[in-house]
């Protein structure tokens, strides 16, 4: 077979690993990859939003799959033009990918099924977002409606602070379009949860739970990030538990798609918090999360091309899927100065001493003259598996004071916080 993965972070490096365990996988293309990736797939210049491109380049390769996994081409419609050029895509419709792309489309969705969520209200006009705020519980929650990078998430301790992010948003460009809508939510309290799961359209099966850690700095401060680090199992939940979230949150999220005829096939991602109340949403994803993927895919013993070829044919039903036992952490070197400004261009070393103690998925990297320098924000992460999460996080730790960049900065606290 011949595969395309579209994106060029840790999240498409894990995929391109994992995809490559599978011998029908003759030829594995990137678009546009990075230096880790290249060393699994070829890696074509071609970015993950051109979509134009990214068809030409299928059509041409006569491609028999492709792997869209960043948010924006799912939510500008690759998987649709695709498969309107006779060419099989991994990855919810641009309709289906609503969930992720408009927080208002899915808080509504989870107001229509009684999904169990935090209380909202949406605005589009910045005085009356204002006048809310002056009567709102603090802490309060305010979102940018579209994509950003998962960095549109603002948690305000004060009014002023509640009412700067508004006025960011709606008074300004700090978000782009992505901000002209904004969500103010009520603050949910209790652990986060994350839980990815494959889907097909009517059938749901959940992978094993992770936890992500986005704050910058350790003891969960400082800015929202992509994701600093993630582990797995992100809590220790009771069968009852799970099927409570089945019943009440995993399968009703399906079937509200798929009775709106947007079926979602592909993964997605149940952002959920445990509160004294139960499990409560507060985000989807339509694809797999990063850097939960580099923690969970592998632990993953099914092979993933036999999953996505059962999601293809609506037969993920008939599928047993299989975990491993063991528990992974995962932890991120960024770039100093991330989430905000940070250079680029800095020699990496430590790699192949890193990959003694675990995998090493590359992110924010690129070659120069034969060299791996940093690219990006978040530039690669550790994963560590072992029988107990302790042990995972030492392993993971012990393979991250291997690399070494300049301004590298890592939280020293994935998975204990």
């Amino acid at each position: 077979m011949k595969i395309l993965i579209v994106g060029g972070g840790g999240r498409e490096h894990v995929i391109a690993w994992k995809l490559k365990q599978n011998a029908r996988v003759e030829k594995l293309y990137a678009a546009p990859g990075n230096a880790g990736i290249a060393l699994l797939a070829e890696c074509v210049p071609i970015k993950a939003t051109d979509l134009d491109q990214l068809v030409s380049f299928s059509v041409e390769k006569k491609l028999d799959l492709v792997f869209v996994a960043p948010d924006d081409p799912l939510a500008l419609g690759l998987v649709d033009r695709l498969e309107e050029a006779g060419i099989k895509a991994f990855g919810p419709s641009q309709a289906a990918a609503r969930i992720e792309s408009s927080k208002s489309f899915a808080k509504q969705l989870m107001r229509e099924k009684n999904i169990p969520t935090a209380d909202y209200t949406v605005f589009s006009e910045l005085e009356p977002a204002l006048a809310a705020v002056d009567v709102a519980s603090l802490p309060l929650v305010v979102k940018a409606d579209g994509l950003a990078l998962g960095k549109g998430v603002i948690i305000a301790q004060t009014r002023d602070e509640a009412r700067q992010a508004v006025h960011d948003m709606l008074g300004g460009s700090r978000f782009g379009d992505a901000g002209r809508t904004i969500v103010l939510e009520e603050f949910l309290r209790g652990p986060e949860l994350t839980v990815l799961a494959f889907c097909d359209g009517k059938t749901v099966k959940p992978m094993l739970s992770s936890r992500d850690h986005k704050r910058a700095f350790d003891h969960d401060r400082g800015p929202n990030t992509g994701g600093m680090g993630a582990v797995s199992p992100g809590a220790k939940l009771s069968e009852k538990d799970w099927q409570q979230m089945q019943a009440s949150i995993f399968q009703p999220t399906l079937d509200a798609l798929r009775e709106r005829g947007t079926p979602f096939s592909g993964v997605i991602y149940f952002g959920l918090m445990l509160t004294e109340q139960g499990p409560k949403v507060i985000e989807y994803n339509a694809r797999f999360g990063d850097p939960e993927a580099q923690a969970i895919l592998p632990l993953l013993e099914t092979d993933l091309l036999e999953i996505i070829e059962s999601i293809l044919d609506q037969k993920l039903d008939t599928l047993d899927i299989k975990w491993s036992q063991q528990a992974s952490c995962c932890v991120v070197a960024a770039s100093g100065g991330y989430p905000s400004s940070y250079k680029k261009g800095y020699p990496i070393e430590g790699i192949d001493e890193a990959e003694r103690f675990g995998l090493v998925f590359q992110a924010g990297t690129a070659l120069d003259q034969g060299r791996v320098v940093t690219s990006g924000g978040r530039v690669l992460c550790v994963t560590a598996m072992a029988d107990t999460l302790d042990q995972a996080i030492d392993t993971a730790y012990r393979g991250m004071d291997c690399i070494r960049f300049k301004d590298r900065h890592i939280r020293k606290d994935i998975g204990r916080t």
